[in-house]
């Protein structure tokens, strides 16, 4: 592959939006644990200059540590899956538990939902005819299922987006949710556990939730089986912040009894 004269590699490669090529690195480094700037800039078409940017922004992120030459997976760090790949993820599981979390919101409510392929199934599920219901969100696709909803008002936190969930993010991201009293949250997540609590992949989204958390009256998780038991790298709260746990029938029994007894609620539908 040879360069243009501004040093860009040229060659066949379709290019890449910089938030589809910082996503396709996230997706190497989860797989191999390490890229070389060399073999990015070689397969994804683009000047070794601005392989090692993209570098340096996932740095920032936490996801990854420069190396010379290139980058490792940053240390605890779990790879993140994009939306769409985790939305095909036990699926009917999903399905259940947000029918099951959206029979609990009641007339008059602001609830607050947020992001995720499970609280995405709340959305589409709220049952017809409730009225006075406010929906407050930090994610981008649930704001956009609720435009069908002539009851529900819909207010998106505002915020940085995040392309890989979604989800809107600091800076800005937390000012609409310290001006509100939510009567419940609906929160995603990446692990609940008993002796590590609440937990999530993505140390920006983790700062939203726990903000989420602060502007509400009750907190229900909303989580598929895989999660139960889980620890992420971020920490969002201890366990002792949740009211209710809905998840699916295939969670680990020990771990749920040790959820109970920790003085949480649990629905296995």
């Amino acid at each position: 592959m040879t360069e243009r004269g501004d040093g860009t590699p040229r060659g066949d490669h379709v290019q890449l939006l910089p938030a589809e090529r910082l996503q396709r690195i996230r997706e190497l480094l989860g797989r191999q644990g390490s890229v070389r700037v060399a073999t990015l800039s070689r397969e994804l078409g683009v000047s070794e200059v601005t392989i090692r940017s993209d570098l340096s922004q996932l740095e920032q992120e936490g996801f990854a540590r420069r190396t010379h030459g290139g980058a490792v997976l940053a240390r605890g760090t779990r790879y993140e899956r994009p939306f769409a790949e985790q939305e095909a993820r036990f699926r009917e599981e999903k399905r259940r538990i947000g029918q099951a979390a959206a029979r609990l919101v009641e007339d008059g409510d602001t609830i607050i939902l947020d992001v995720g392929t499970t609280t995405t199934e709340v959305a589409r599920h709220l049952p017809a005819g409730l009225t006075d219901v406010v929906v407050i969100t930090s994610s981008l696709n649930i704001a956009l299922e609720l435009e069908k909803y002539p009851y529900v008002t819909v207010l998106v936190t505002g915020g940085t987006l995040r392309s890989l969930q979604h989800s809107l993010v600091n800076p800005y991201g937390t000012l609409l949710l310290s001006q509100v009293n939510a009567d419940k949250l609906f929160l995603g997540c990446n692990g609940v556990s008993a002796a590590k609590g609440i937990t999530n992949a993505n140390l920006q989204e983790a700062e939203i939730k726990r903000a989420m958390i602060a502007a509400a009256k009750q907190v229900i998780v909303v989580a598929d089986h895989s999660k139960i038991g889980s620890v992420a790298v971020a920490h969002v709260a201890p366990l002792s912040a949740v009211d209710r746990v809905v998840t699916d029938q295939a969670a680990d029994p020990r771990e749920v009894e040790h959820i109970r007894q920790a003085g949480v609620e649990v629905d296995l539908v």
